[in-house]
């Protein structure tokens, strides 16, 4: 694991916000400059207290101690607010650029990365990696430049003496408690933004094959990217509420020191007593304690840091889904045809498409059937160049799929499955999905053809009504007729139902049947089934086996054969 090189990633993504970087460093130089300035500033009070007597109203005296503990708070409140703007920029680039790289990976990325993974990735990862990095950076800017100084201090007195200041604990704990009421409150808004950022995520690894079947990368990038933006804000509010917190602990602790230093000068204007150098000494001696320990605990963030780091140069380094496509096709007639294509997964012992010819006409139903594994599904993976055949060639309308870039090839088809795949937002913004704005009307006639619309006007909020988490607020039946609704919108020209209704009862399948009846002869339909009566109508029934068709004809014909579909249909009447 190459950590220098996750470290070079994470520094050219900050190298962009150099100047708020360097605004960084310049207000942690001017506080840790401060810091010397302290116990000088005692000795001197004091000398000039006990020795010569008061030369300057007393009340001066807590105002300008004050004025000091305000004056370093400001400067490292603000090296830490324009820190942590840059470090949440950082994170904002990262995980746009980690959402790109899911939205076109290759397919083959999908095998092995669970939608868990890829949360954590792009959500969690990017933000780990910049907060363990910045928090080190403040340390290092912060602690060790206070180090330099206060050791040059001391060096240049060679002794001194202290004073320690106390901290008036009820004004500290009603500090205390106020910034954590405001870290409660901003810590909750970031967490409900970082929840509906993780869904929009969920959402694009769960459903990637209808993102990009539906041509919605660049949508759900701006979905993401908005919701991402709304997160960086709520973050850098979290980190202002937090920096916030040592000036002013430290600003209240420094009205008991203001308050002690007080009472020492105004006794020593009654009798003459030195001790300016012993409390600068002692001072100055304690202020280094607190920065040599955090020097010592930088290592550690920095090396989680790059680890996690190396997990999203992995993403952003995967391979893109090739697209060397040219051509494009403005109508589609919806005509295809399979030419001894021959397709084998990686690390399978057999063909998945053994040597396919199929031929597939215009406005033409057309149903896929045969036992599990018999490459049905495989048929659409390659359609849509999910899988990409090693022999053969696969033709849309005559031109060969791969000489079309994949955008318009996809932007021809729609896809209905058994695993229906929904979106965190209303029936509406569902049946719309990724074509801009929402069309009412157009949405409302999309539900009434898949007959769904009798159930929308019962809602509350009609259209609007939110479908919850992948459709959960819908019976299976309801869900499916909702993607059917949704591809009926896009108005492709050629549609496939992939076991679209295997999991539904007998009558939300017949629902479902007289939807797809609906479309024949105006859409080129692939049906692709195991129970046989929902492929009984359609105009020419393939039955494949082993990657091949092994007999084609209409149900008629084919019960007539007494071939492998004949013997399917026997099977399931027998059972």
């Amino acid at each position: 694991m190459n950590l220098r090189e996750s470290g070079r990633v994470l520094a050219a993504y900050a190298k962009p916000r150099w100047r708020m970087l360097s605004l960084s460093i310049l207000f942690f130089v001017l506080g840790s400059a401060v810091e010397p300035l302290l116990p000088a500033l005692f000795k001197k009070l004091l000398d000039s207290g006990f020795q010569e007597g008061l030369k300057y109203p007393i009340w001066v005296v807590p105002l300008i101690i004050i004025g000091m503990f305000v004056v370093r708070g400001g400067f490292n409140f603000s090296g830490a607010y324009m820190l942590n703007s840059a470090s949440s920029l950082v994170v904002l680039d990262l995980r746009r650029d980690l959402m790109k790289a899911v939205l076109r990976a290759d397919a083959k990325l999908f095998t092995h990365m669970s939608p868990g993974i890829a949360v954590t990735r792009i959500i969690n990862d990017p933000q780990f990696a910049a907060g363990a990095v910045g928090g080190a950076l403040t340390t290092l800017l912060r602690d060790a430049t206070t180090l330099l100084f206060l050791m040059g201090y001391l060096v240049y007195l060679n002794w001194q003496l202290t004073l320690v200041s106390m901290v008036t604990a009820p004004l500290l704990a009603f500090a205390v408690r106020t910034i954590q009421k405001r870290l409660k409150h901003v810590g909750e808004a970031s967490y409900l933004s970082h929840q509906r950022l993780v869904n929009i995520v969920d959402d694009n690894a769960r459903a990637w094959r209808v993102v990009r079947t539906f041509d919605a990368m660049d949508f759900e990038s701006q979905r993401f990217e908005a919701e991402a933006t709304v997160q960086r804000r709520m973050q850098l509010k979290h980190a202002a509420a937090a920096a916030l917190a040592t000036p002013t602990t430290q600003l209240v602790a420094s009205i008991g020191v203001a308050i002690i230093v007080t009472l020492a000068l105004w006794q020593a204007s009654h009798g003459a007593a030195t001790v300016g150098e012993f409390v600068s000494f002692i001072t100055a001696l304690l202020m280094a304690m607190s920065p040599m320990r955090h020097l010592t605990d930088v290592y550690q963030p920095i090396t989680q840091a790059m680890i996690v780091m190396q997990g999203c140069r992995d993403l952003i380094d995967a391979p893109k889904e090739p697209d060397l496509g040219t051509r494009e096709i403005a109508t589609c007639r919806g005509e295809i045809e399979f030419d001894r294509v021959l397709l084998t997964y990686e690390g399978a012992p057999r063909p998945a498409l053994d040597g396919l010819d199929l031929h597939i006409r215009p406005g033409e139903t057309v149903a896929l059937v045969g036992a599990s594994g018999a490459g049905k599904t495989t048929v659409v993976s390659a359609l849509l160049r999910f899988a990409v055949p090693e022999g053969g060639e696969i033709r849309l309308d005559g031109v060969p799929i791969n000489d079309l870039k994949l955008a318009n090839l996809r932007r021809h088809f729609a896809v209905v499955s058994q695993d229906i795949v929904l979106f965190d937002g209303s029936i509406a913004q569902n049946v719309a999905y990724a074509s801009g704005e929402v069309d009412r009307a157009k949405v409302e006639s999309c539900l009434r053809a898949a007959n769904l619309m009798a159930h929308v006007q019962t809602l509350p909020e009609g259209i609007d009504t939110p479908i919850g988490t992948n459709g959960s607020k819908f019976s299976g039946g309801q869900r499916q007729r909702l993607a059917i609704a949704r591809a009926l919108y896009r108005d492709a020209a050629v549609w496939i139902f992939d076991e679209a209704t295997s999991a539904l009862d007998s009558e939300s399948e017949a629902v479902v049947q007289r939807s797809i009846e609906d479309m024949r002869h105006t859409k080129t339909l692939i049906l692709i089934a195991h129970r046989l009566s929902t492929v009984r109508n359609a105009d020419r029934i393939y039955a494949m086996s082993d990657g091949r068709v092994v007999e084609s004809g209409s149900h008629e014909e084919l019960l007539e054969s007494g071939g492998v579909y004949a013997s399917m249909v026997r099977l399931q009447s027998a059972g």
